[in-house]
């Protein structure tokens, strides 16, 4: 998080006490403008009794009330992409409750995780790190994410499973894609790659076992969440052996939905666990209740009150439906979707997944002006040739030329996209939960102009 953010935290919070780990990649207190702040070290919390402790600091210590069911654990401060992030309230009960259901979503196998994704990201958290220990897992944090650092990571440490977003996916998958291209070996992988998805899953990482053996020789399960996984990036990974689970959630519900072993079929998010109840609103707003909701906003009873119905489901602000199995599948938020001066709804979302599907892997979908759909990208201008009279490599410009015509070919005639733009930066500017922050898109965007889609 940027040193404001953490400010605002420490602030809304009421915050008293810092606590810091050592080492190599702790974090420097200096960086959030933290180095006045009252700071313990782990080292010390976990230090062995010695002469400094009282004669009966554990009877004092065994004195102490045990916390209530609803107590507060813990706040986890929305990501905050449009304003001011919300501090969730999530009790004792909370947290039981969501590592409870990952035990009935999750197969038990020995698991050893390598962690990249950031502990106030709820997933990791939950699943990472809570869910982990009671399973007694082996973790390892790994702050890097060159794909080098974390393959080597995940070999050494035999990792069995991981959470992460897709984003993170689409990097492993892009490494090992290179690497088979570097070896000349397109033509066999892909053959091999046809033949492991008629086999049995337990089969497939034989054919693949030098891959595998850059992972560790055990890799087996991924949990992904947080945005839009492709199929064909779900499919990539599991011909050559290795599952992936799509959950969906928010902060506020602890767990929501996921699939599982048993049913992970392509673009679905699954069903919610037993003991979590999720219905779909008239308008499509997906919506929970049960013991994994949080108890509300953080000194904050107005926000609170407007993020549940008035019989005490929590307003998620997801549009999704079920499928005919009654698996959820996911449309976009409702902040977001675009009401064209027709009357129809559109949802960026929707776009942004054609678009990845047709090859460009980050968009963000705007309404530029009304009834206007333009496509902001992602792209690098290495390898290409040639340049346009708008300064956009030739070989770039038609690559993402052809994918938003294919990407359009697939969609309604009120989703088309008019229009694409270059954003000017390696990446989006993001959130601490890798979430993209659409309202500094659409600041930029107003100063733009877009390239016409012919």
């Amino acid at each position: 998080m940027s040193a404001d953010g953490v400010e605002g935290v420490v602030r809304v919070s009421g915050a008293k006490q810092l606590v810091l780990g050592t080492g190599r990649d702790a974090p420097d207190p200096r960086d959030a403008r933290l180095e006045h702040f009252p700071t313990t070290l782990v080292d010390a919390l976990v230090a062995e009794p010695d002469e400094r402790f009282p004669p009966d600091w554990e009877a004092q210590l065994a004195a102490w009330p045990a916390p209530e069911p609803t107590d507060v654990f813990e706040l986890v401060f929305t990501s905050g992409t449009t304003g001011t992030p919300k501090g969730v309230m999530l009790a004792h009960d909370n947290e039981m409750a969501s590592i409870e259901s990952f035990h009935r979503l999750i197969p038990r196998m020995e698991h050893r995780i390598v962690s990249v994704l950031p502990l106030s990201h709820l997933l990791e958290q939950s699943v990472a790190l809570y869910y982990a220990l009671s399973v007694g897992a082996d973790i390892l944090y790994v702050r890097s994410r060159n794909p080098r650092v974390i393959f080597d990571a995940l070999r050494d440490h035999r990792v069995t499973s991981m959470v992460v977003v897709p984003q993170v996916l689409d990097l492993f998958w892009s490494a090992i894609e290179r690497e088979v291209a570097k070896r000349g070996r397109q033509t066999a992988f892909a053959r091999l790659r046809w033949v492991a998805r008629r086999l049995p899953m337990r089969w497939r990482p034989r054919l693949f076992s030098s891959i595998h053996s850059q992972l560790g020789g055990h890799f087996r399960l991924f949990l992904s969440a947080g945005a839009f996984l492709p199929p064909a990036l779900q499919q990539s990974w599991e011909d050559i052996g290795v599952t992936i689970l799509q959950g969906y959630g928010a902060t506020e519900t602890g767990t929501g939905a996921c699939t599982t072993l048993d049913d992970h079929g392509l673009g679905t998010v699954g069903r919610p666990p037993a003991g979590v109840e999720m219905r779909i609103a008239d308008d499509g707003e997906i919506l929970f209740r049960g013991p994994t909701v949080f108890r509300g906003y953080w000194e904050n009873p107005t926000a609170t009150t407007q993020a549940f119905t008035d019989d005490g489901w929590y307003m998620s602000g997801d549009i999704g439906h079920l499928d005919p199995e009654g698996r959820l599948v996911l449309s976009g938020r409702k902040r977001d979707m675009i009401v064209l001066p027709n009357g129809f709804n559109v949802y960026p979302e929707d776009i942004e997944n054609a678009l990845r599907i047709a090859g460009v892997r980050d968009s963000v979908v705007l309404e530029t002006e009304p009834g206007r759909i333009e496509a902001v990208v992602l792209a690098s201008a290495a390898g290409a040739s040639g340049v346009t009279d708008d300064g956009t490599p030739t070989a770039l410009h038609e690559r993402l030329d052809a994918a938003v015509k294919a990407a359009n070919g697939t969609l309604g005639p009120n989703q088309r996209i008019a229009g694409w733009r270059l954003w000017p930066d390696e990446d989006f500017p993001r959130t601490h939960t890798l979430k993209v922050k659409r309202n500094l898109i659409r600041d930029w965007v107003a100063a733009d102009a877009a390239t016409p889609v012919a």
